[in-house]
Parts: C-alpha cells; sequence; structure tokens
C-alpha cells in the first residue's frame, strides 16, 4: 500500500488529494485556504492540509503525482503559436515566458515547494487523470468513460472503457477530439459573449438558458459541425482562443451572434441573450448525448462515468440518464481542473502501482474542519452576539423559526465540501415555500445576478414525492447537485427554476446525519422536508472555510443569522 499526493495547477481550480492505502483521506481546492476566487497557483496550502489531515509529512509519501504532463502541453502551445503567426505574437511572447519561467519545470517546482524527492514525482496525463477521478471512485466494475472540457494537452474530449478484473483495473481511452476543436472552450467562447467570465460563468449560461429558447441553434451549427457520434469540428474563423490570451472569438463571431452582452444584469425572458445561451446550452447536450450513446454502442456497458469540466452540466446529465441505454452514471462531484488531483492519486495507486481497487466515494466531505473550542474562541474575538446551543433538538428549533419567519440563516459545518457545490457544511439556508426567498437571496446576501436559482436540498427518500427522479438512491449525481431535474409539485417555488426544475442535493441520514436531521426537522414542522440551499459566499469569493471567513461573510451581507456548529450568532 502507498500515500500518494495528487496535485493540479496552473490553470485554473489548484487542488490537492492525500490517498493513504488506497483511500482518500483529505481533498481541498487551494482557494480554500487562500480566499483567491479559482486559485491556479501552486496549492501549497491545501497539500499541507492534506498532509496534516493524514498525519504524515512529506517524507512519509510515496509518490507526487501532477494531474497532465507540461511537455505535451508546451508542445501544443508552440505549435499553435507557431500555425497562427503572426497573430499569435503576442500569446506566444507571454506563454513563453510563463512556460520558461515556470510550468516547463513542473518537476522543480514540486520538488522545490514540498522538498519531496525528484524521483517520487510522477505525471499523468489530462484526461486520464479526469478518467481514473471518475471511475476508479465509482461502484462500478464495468463502465463507459465519457471526459469533455477545455483542454489538457492536446486531448479535449475523450471516450473510453474502465474495467476492474480479477482486482486489476484498466482504463481504455478509445476515442478523442484534439485542440483546437473543443465542445468546452466553444461553450467558454458563448461564456464570454454573454457577459461572464471564463471557466466562473459557464454554470450562469446554465442558468439563463431556460430563459429563452434556442432559436439560435443553426448558427451554433455553423460555427460548430457536429456529427452524428458527437465529434465536433469547430470553424476556426469564428474563434481564437488558439492564439488570443484574452479573446475566446472574433469579429466574426460577433457579426454572426452581435454585439457581446456588456454587463451582468437582469435578463428578459425572450431576449437575443437568453436565446442564445439557449442555443449553446441544447447543442451541448445533443453533442455530449450523442457522444454517451456512442459509448454505449461501443463499449456495451450498462454504466456511465463523466468527469471535465463540462461533466457539471447538470442540464445535460439528466438527459443522458433519460436518454440513452446507460441504467446509471457516476459524475466526479469536482468533475472539472480539480479533480485532476484526485484520478491523478488513484490512478498512481490502483494502476502504476497495482493497488487493489478498494476506495468509493460516497460524499465530498474531504476538506478541513474547526472545533466548537476553536469556534467559540473567535467568537470571543468578535463582539458579536451569541450562545451555544448544545442540544442538535433545540437548536434546530431556533433555526426553523427564523427559516419559517423568511430569515436567512449562514450554516457551517464539519468538513467542508470538495467540489464547487455546498452541501450542508458550508450553505446558505432558506424556506423553499415562500417564492420571495430567491430575491431576497440573490439581491441581499448573494449579490448576484437575478436569474440565478439556487438548489434544494431534499431527504433522499422523499426525493420521488417532489422530483421526476424515482429510485434515487441508485442515482449518485443527485447527491451532488449534478442533476436538473423537473419539480412535480408547487410546494417549493424558491427553488424552482423558471423551466419548472431543481438541481437537486438529495440528503441521506448515514452520510451527513446532522443537516439531514435538519431538513428532517424542518419537514415534520412544515410538512416539506427540503431547505434552499446556496453557497457560503458573496460574489467573487470562494465558499468559505474557517470560523474568520464564515464570520466575515456573514458580517457583509443582511444574513439574519448564523450557525457553526452549536454557536448561533444573531445580528
Amino acid at each position: 500500500m502507498a500515500n500518494i499526493l495528487g496535485i493540479s495547477c496552473f490553470y485554473h481550480d489548484s487542488a490537492a488529494c492525500l490517498v493513504m492505502d488506497g483511500q482518500v483521506v483529505a481533498a481541498a481546492d487551494e482557494e480554500r485556504f487562500s480566499r483567491i476566487k479559482h486559485d491556479s497557483g501552486f496549492p501549497k496550502l491545501a497539500s499541507e492540509f492534506c498532509l496534516k489531515r493524514g498525519g504524515i509529512d512529506v517524507d512519509d509519501l510515496d509518490a507526487v503525482v501532477f494531474y497532465e504532463k507540461p511537455f505535451k502541453k508546451f508542445h501544443r502551445i508552440m505549435i499553435s503559436s507557431m500555425a497562427t503567426f503572426p497573430r499569435s505574437y503576442r500569446f506566444f511572447r507571454e506563454s513563453m515566458t510563463t512556460w520558461l519561467g515556470e510550468k516547463f519545470w513542473m518537476k522543480h517546482v514540486i520538488h522545490r515547494e514540498l522538498d519531496v524527492p525528484l524521483e517520487k514525482i510522477l505525471f499523468i496525463e489530462h484526461h486520464l487523470s479526469h478518467a481514473a477521478s471518475a471511475y476508479i471512485p465509482s461502484p462500478y466494475d464495468d463502465a463507459a468513460i465519457l471526459s469533455v472540457d477545455g483542454v489538457g494537452e492536446w486531448t479535449t474530449t475523450v471516450l473510453g472503457h474502465a474495467r476492474t478484473v480479477a482486482g486489476r483495473t484498466t482504463i481504455d481511452l478509445t476515442h478523442e477530439i484534439q485542440f483546437p476543436h473543443s465542445l468546452g472552450l466553444l461553450y467558454s467562447a458563448f461564456t464570454a459573449w454573454l457577459g461572464f467570465e471564463v471557466n466562473e460563468g459557464e454554470y450562469k449560461v446554465m442558468g439563463m438558458a431556460p430563459y429563452g429558447k434556442p432559436k439560435y441553434l443553426d448558427k451554433v451549427h455553423k460555427v460548430a459541425r457536429l456529427d452524428d457520434d458527437g465529434f465536433l469540428q469547430l470553424d476556426m474563423s469564428y474563434f481564437s482562443h488558439h492564439y488570443h490570451l484574452e479573446k475566446t472569438f472574433t469579429r466574426k463571431f460577433e457579426d454572426l451572434f452581435g454585439e457581446p452582452r456588456p454587463r451582468i444584469g437582469d435578463v428578459e425572458p425572450g431576449s437575443d441573450y437568453a436565446d442564445v445561451a439557449a442555443s449553446i446550452q441544447k447543442f451541448t447536450e445533443e453533442a455530449v448525448i450523442r457522444m454517451a450513446k456512442k459509448a454505449a454502442r461501443d463499449t456495451g456497458a450498462k454504466r456511465l462515468v463523466m468527469a471535465g469540466g463540462v461533466a457539471l452540466n447538470s442540464v445535460a446529465n439528466y438527459r443522458i440518464l433519460r436518454e440513452t441505454d446507460f441504467e446509471e452514471i457516476f459524475v466526479q462531484p469536482a468533475a472539472g481542473d480539480s479533480g485532476g488531483a484526485m484520478g491523478a492519486a488513484l490512478y498512481a495507486d490502483h494502476v502504476l502501482f497495482g493497488n487493489p481497487r478498494t476506495f468509493r466515494l460516497n460524499h465530498a466531505y474531504w476538506g478541513a474542519e474547526y472545533g466548537q473550542g476553536e469556534i467559540e474562541s473567535f467568537l470571543q474575538t468578535t463582539g458579536a452576539r451569541w450562545e451555544r446551543i448544545e442540544d442538535d433538538e433545540k437548536l434546530f428549533g431556533v433555526v426553523i423559526d427564523a427559516l419559517k419567519e423568511g430569515k436567512v440563516v449562514g450554516w457551517m459545518q464539519g468538513r467542508f465540501e470538495w467540489g464547487p457545490r455546498a452541501l450542508g457544511n458550508r450553505s446558505i439556508l432558506a424556506d423553499p415555500r415562500k417564492a420571495e426567498m430567491k430575491d431576497v437571496v440573490n439581491r441581499k446576501i448573494k449579490f448576484r445576478e437575478p436569474f440565478r436559482p439556487f438548489a434544494p436540498s431534499i431527504l433522499m427518500e422523499k426525493v420521488p414525492e417532489h422530483f421526476e427522479l424515482q429510485d434515487p438512491q441508485r442515482h449518485q449525481p443527485s447527491r451532488y447537485m449534478l442533476y436538473v431535474v423537473p419539480i412535480t409539485t408547487e410546494a417549493i417555488p424558491a427553488v424552482k427554476h423558471v423551466d419548472g426544475t431543481g438541481r437537486l442535493q438529495a440528503v441521506e441520514k448515514e452520510v451527513n446525519p446532522r443537516y439531514y436531521n435538519l431538513i428532517e426537522a424542518f419537514g415534520q414542522d412544515t410538512g416539506v422536508p427540503v431547505v434552499l440551499n446556496t453557497s457560503f459566499n458573496l460574489k467573487g469569493e470562494p465558499i468559505v472555510n474557517t470560523p474568520a471567513d464564515t464570520f466575515s461573510t456573514f458580517s457583509r451581507c443582511e444574513m439574519d443569522m448564523l450557525v457553526m456548529q452549536n454557536a448561533v450568532v444573531y445580528k
């Protein structure tokens, strides 16, 4: 058995993950510690946390594994720059400065930052790390693989087949799309055109899409040709991501779709911007469904595992379940680049080192936690009005009364979540029965776009009473807000999007008993076993980690109450 640290960095969402004796013991994004949203720097703080959580130091590591191969990525940048010169002059100059300064020497960077021997440093290809992050922690022995994102080294999409037979794990990647043709980069180009930040605002496009109709789908097909198997080829005259540092689309793209959206703000149903969002969302769904159908035909597998940033498209994921032959789907909760850290570590352990595959990912609570003593010591320095309520039943009563009064409650407990979703340990809660709570939380708490929807956290066994999804225990994505599912009741208007759907979190008692008990108590009081859940952060900031982060966020918005473990803070 082995101790292995996986790391990802230098693009966006840097992260670290520690695997010990075949089991994940810690995993975290660097941004949670540095407080820099989508921090791309070396994950020094996240690595230190993982080692501390595992009770080991660097000398105890058998390997440190990086989630991609820098030389191959450098090769792609060189070739792309030469092919598009002189338009790529600035791109080439600045890329070379960055790469020759640090990225090219990744092995020595890891050695310098962690003081780990060079011979213990390994490299795994980007999409192989993604594939491993989806398959190895899944409950399946036989599964098709689909990994789709912007770009790794050269590859932007892979299909494959993974098996574990007689304790031996194999991951075969059989089909790929290569840069500059990329479904992820296509979606990002529309993200930028719609006025959102690339690598951060793609989910906003998904949220905007239901406000429009896909009336510009023919224009999307003009810039991106899609074959029957979902493989696309971009018309590169519309795009500039292969030679430009900031801009992802050309003037020709603007001539086709119009001037880019100038600012983030209200979205009127039926507006051209909403219609374009609906069009690229529809195109993306069709592409991944076609690829998933091909993967099903080629492999004969009844189960699919997914990773890569596009796997965070919860609308597309649910359509795959409904419209393909796959009976079950597993999606890595940290499907983007951060998840590559977990995949790299698990691949090294189970494939390169040949250790038996025993780990199953049944929750996402792999981050740092803080004891009641730490929380109260901090609160004593703030001058805030607070009290300790030892009895959870009494504490739940206080929280439920506040929610019923239309108040917004910050909720911090246990270890923070792995991935971009708050799943009840670093969450902001409100009453889903009150339609106005959507606007209240968006305007007064999150300071974000009014069209953005919120997630319903619901007791696992109650899902069929409120959602189209039946037998939710079989469907892992519902645990991580990775399915958008039609809502079948009128009881939870604050979490029902304009198209009648919700990005649900199905909560299991054995996985998060305290959060489950809170929702159960709310259901017993109101008849609705659901709470509105959104991530505990303000616009442009990472989700909170420490008591200090949590209290600072609480103090800078119009949240009404804060619960940190058993400490209740009032305004």
